[in-house]
Parts: structure tokens; C-alpha cells; sequence
């Protein structure tokens, strides 16, 4: 490819041997917190070549984690986007680019000279993948906010939790990343895929409000068929249904039950040798309290490996309640690589799993910045301009 208004050959995102779906996907990072760094994992681990443009700081960053799993894969430069031969590196990176992603307020890279307009001056192939917590616009827009605040107004919040208990915010996973990094990166790869019709990029604006209210979906056909009543903790899937809950071992850990269909659940009474004449009917709620006795006193009184060894095999839907770093020594998480170990760190391996272009194992993170000459020397920088950039503080 060549560059826009040149005719040298593109010598930016060289790594020709990356393998993957992505492979030759071009994506110019602004560094960001949480959903923007995950949708670009995404696209890096799948074969995309990303470069991450950080802030040059002065002194010691309390933030900065050397091995943070959500900056693995890529390379990164350290540019004063304040400063007009700042701004100007980012513009020459999203020439040779496909893909260009940030994930500040409304309003910022505008500001900053890196606003759609002036990316699509540079490159009109550009797709230009924006993250926010309220959207590009409406009244909240322009606010602050974070993970726990968009999931409660888009009505994601609410039905998690114990009946007559406050909502209990499920970690920052249903705005950050479903519903934020991983709806983003969506959203750019439909947006890829237009392009090859159009010719053309366009900016995608992925809200978290909106993301995690799409994961709400199947709620909306629950309540409609009448299976939700709208109170917290009295339904199928949110711990109201005894069926489909977690409980207590004897060690002190905990199983996840999940036998909704009654073939399931007679296989769990098989499994905890309860006589099934006297096990109350999971269909009727009316008897779901006393049923949720007898399901509590009868795995109570064995550990969680003993309960899991008897469900192994059946189709009970009983399984252990994994804490994140006993999960990757599970068998079954082990045989289909489910994490990987990178330098040290054990994390989630990329997905999903292809079989003509498997993605490569990611390269732990760069240190911030490390790659700044080998990627502006690719752009065409010569040493005086380096120098030039260096004595400025203009890169790291």
C-alpha cells in the first residue's frame, strides 16, 4: 500500500510473519483505560498489527502496570499529542492505517487535532472507532461516569442480586469490556467490512450505556413472555429459581447449579442421591424455598471436589465456582488452551479459535514508548528530525 499523497512504499506495521484472522490489519491506538486498550487486545491478538501511541511522563507513572495483560501484542510510542509535531507523528501513522481508536470524552481529539475531520483529511479509508460511557452525544455525554454508573442506566445493574438486597456490581466486565471494548471492536469490524464496498471508513460510536443495555436483550423477551416479574432475585436466572444458583460445600467453597430442564435436574437428584419421590417439583416456585433447603443441606455435606468428581460426566450442570487463578489449572481450560502464560503472567488466551489461521501466542507487553524510533525511523524520520522531536520532549 502506499502512502496517501506519497508514492513510498508503507514501511509502518512491518511484522509480515504476524499470523491470524486480522493478519495485515493496520490500527493506530491512543492510550486509554480499560475498553479502548481490550478492543484493541482483541484486534491485536487475532492477528491485527497495533501500534499504541502513549503519553510522554515525566517521573514515575502510578498506573502504569509493566505486565498488563490488556497491552500485550503491540507496539508503543511515546508522543506529546499537545504539541503540533506531536500530532503531526499520529497523523503520519494513520496515513499507512486502517483502523484508528480512542477513548476519551466527546469532544477531546477534536480539540487535540485528531478528530475524525482530521484523520479522514489524512486517510478517508479510516475507520474511526470511538468508546465513551454516555455516546458522542445526549445529556450525560460530556459527564463523568464509570463502569457501575452506564450498567445502572441502561438497566443492567438492577437484576443482579439477592431479593430485597441492593445490586451487586458484577466486577467492571458489563460496560468496560462486554459492553464496551468488546462491542467497539464489533462495531469496527463491521465497519471494515462495509469499507470493502464503499471504499470508505466512517466513525463508529460505541457507547457503554448502549452496549450493556444490548446485553440485556433476552431479558426483554423473558419479561414480555411473562417468566420475569421485574423484582430482583425472584426469577429463573438471576438466583431466584433454586436450580440455577450457587451454593455452599462443605470445605467452605461453592458449586454452580444450572439444572433448568428437568432431564438436567433429575440427573442432579441422581447426582446428590436424593430420592426424587421426595424432591419438591422445580417447576412449581411456590415450592422453590423448601427445594432450596434440600439442595443446600444435600451439597453441604461434601466438599466441592467430591460434589464435582460425582457430576463429572452427567449432565447434572453442577461445576465448581472457579476463582480466576484456579481456572486455567481446570482440565478442561487446560486441554483447549484456554489461558496462556506470557512471560510469567497467567492470562486469557486469545480468542475465538480458527482453524485455517490460528492467531499467534501475544508478546508481552513493550515497556510504554520503547518502540518510538523503530516505528518513527519506518515513517521516514531521519536523525535530525529524531533529535529535533527528543530535545523538544516532543517523544520519549
Amino acid at each position: 500500500m502506499t502512502r496517501i499523497g506519497s508514492d513510498r512504499k508503507a514501511e509502518f506495521f512491518v511484522n509480515a510473519s504476524k499470523s491470524g484472522p486480522l493478519r495485515g490489519l493496520r490500527v493506530v491506538e491512543l492510550a486509554g483505560l480499560a475498553p479502548a486498550p481490550f478492543a484493541c487486545t482483541v484486534l491485536a491478538d487475532l492477528g491485527a498489527e497495533v501500534v499504541r501511541v502513549d503519553r510522554v511522563v515525566e517521573g514515575e507513572d502510578v498506573l502504569a502496570m509493566p505486565k498488563d495483560p490488556l497491552l500485550r501484542g503491540r507496539r508503543t510510542i511515546g508522543v506529546d499529542t499537545k504539541t503540533p509535531e506531536g500530532v503531526e507523528v499520529v497523523l503520519r501513522l494513520v496515513e499507512d492505517a486502517d483502523v484508528f481508536v480512542e477513548g476519551f470524552r466527546p469532544g477531546v481529539t477534536e480539540r487535540m487535532g485528531l478528530g475524525p475531520a482530521d484523520v479522514h483529511a489524512r486517510n478517508p479509508r479510516v475507520v474511526y472507532g470511538r468508546i465513551t460511557g454516555w455516546g458522542q452525544d445526549g445529556p450525560l455525554a460530556h459527564t463523568a461516569g464509570h463502569d457501575i454508573n452506564y450498567i445502572g442506566l441502561s438497566g443492567a445493574l438492577h437484576p443482579i442480586g439477592r431479593h430485597g438486597e441492593r445490586p451487586v456490581p458484577p466486577v467492571n466486565f458489563l460496560a468496560d469490556f462486554g459492553g464496551g471494548g468488546m462491542y467497539l471492536a464489533m462495531g469496527v469490524l463491521a465497519a471494515l467490512f462495509e469499507r470493502q464496498t464503499s471504499g470508505r471508513g466512517q466513525v463508529v460510536d460505541a457507547s457503554m450505556v448502549d452496549g450493556s443495555a444490548l446485553l440485556t436483550t433476552h431479558l426483554f423477551g423473558l419479561k414480555a413472555s411473562g417468566l420475569w416479574e421485574g423484582e430482583r432475585g425472584r426469577n429463573i436466572l438471576d438466583g431466584g429459581a433454586p436450580f440455577y444458583d450457587t451454593y455452599e460445600t462443605a470445605d467452605g467453597r461453592y458449586v454452580a447449579v444450572g439444572a433448568i430442564e428437568t432431564k438436567f435436574f433429575a440427573a442432579l437428584v441422581d447426582v446428590l442421591e436424593l430420592d426424587p419421590d421426595t424432591v419438591p417439583s422445580h417447576l412449581d416456585p411456590q415450592q422453590w424455598p423448601r427445594l432450596r433447603e434440600v439442595l443446600a443441606e444435600a451439597i453441604g455435606k461434601r466438599t466441592r471436589d467430591e460434589l464435582v468428581a460425582r457430576a463429572e460426566g452427567t449432565d447434572a450442570c453442577l461445576t465448581p465456582v472457579l476463582s480466576p487463578w484456579e481456572a486455567p489449572e481446570h482440565p478442561h481450560n487446560a486441554a483447549r488452551g484456554t489461558f496462556v502464560d506470557i512471560d510469567g503472567v497467567a492470562q486469557p488466551a486469545p480468542g475465538p479459535k480458527f482453524d485455517r489461521t490460528p492467531p499467534e501466542l501475544p508478546h508481552p507487553p513493550h515497556p510504554r514508548g520503547s518502540d518510538t524510533v523503530e516505528v518513527l525511523r519506518e515513517l521516514g524520520y531521519g536523525d535530525d528530525e529524531l533529535d529535533a522531536l527528543r530535545a523538544a520532549g516532543t517523544i520519549a
